[in-house]
């Protein structure tokens, strides 16, 4: 069974490698599902480890219908994986009613060829999970991360075995609360793949009497924060 770790950090791509992953999801913002990870993280992890790398391709947190200017930006972080010689790409894309928008998903596919190419957890979301593993063995995808559209991937395990059983050449990977009390469950069902982070939290400073610097306007799963020209305008004419 191939172990992949989210490691969003130097350090914790250190650890996976140290402890015996087979390979790493390279991110960052586990809080917000991961989000593309800098230029100079993915070049130090490159240089340090022996492992095969993915990188996560995720210009945003929230939902997973994309505009054109974000489509662009993924196409240019997907081409610097590829001159890097990482080993692999995770991303997708939906329409706005969550099914798969084929035509730009099959733009990131070939963009990022020879690497490997992970269609992530917008899979979850999908409304027809059967028709749409179809599709992804049409266009070439070696893995689909997803938790059976559960809350965990224990608790759609059912879903996982059942696609696993249907697919030829796209590697069904269980990914989503994952963790050495559940895991041989996963290798009972035959899955090839399992996903987790397995973190634990540690350098801690004391934030008593600290403002919160996390906002919770901005974590709208549903819309997308965008900076607003007429604000900028009203505060433009305010000051100069």
């Amino acid at each position: 069974m191939l172990i992949e770790v989210c490691a969003n950090s130097l350090e914790s791509a250190l650890n996976a490698q140290e402890a015996g992953a087979d390979r790493i999801e390279l991110c960052s913002e586990l809080g917000v599902g991961g989000i593309t990870p800098s230029h100079g993280l993915i070049e130090m992890v490159k240089e340090r480890l022996d492992i095969p790398i993915h990188v996560l391709i995720r210009p945003r947190s929230g939902h997973f219908n994309y505009s054109e200017q974000e489509f662009e930006v993924m196409k240019k972080d997907i081409a610097l994986c590829v001159k890097m010689e990482i080993d692999g790409i995770v991303s997708g894309i939906l329409q706005s009613d969550f099914v798969l928008d084929f035509e730009r998903t099959k733009e990131l596919v070939e963009a990022s060829r020879p690497l490997k190419f992970t269609f992530h957890r917008a899979f979850d979301w999908i409304p027809d999970p059967w028709q749409t593993m179809e599709q992804f063995e049409d266009l070439g995808i070696a893995y689909v991360l997803s938790s059976g559209q559960q809350t965990s991937a224990l608790k759609g395990l059912n879903l996982l075995t059942d696609l696993n059983t249907i697919t030829k050449k796209c590697v069904v990977m269980a990914g989503g609360g994952i963790n050495p009390e559940n895991v041989e469950k996963f290798k009972n069902a035959k899955l090839k793949a399992i996903h987790l982070s397995g973190s634990s939290f540690g350098n801690m400073v004391n934030l008593n009497n600290k403002i919160s610097m996390n906002s919770m306007a901005h974590l709208k799963e549903g819309q997308v924060a965008v900076t607003n020209k007429e604000t900028i305008r009203q505060i433009v004419r305010g000051v100069k």
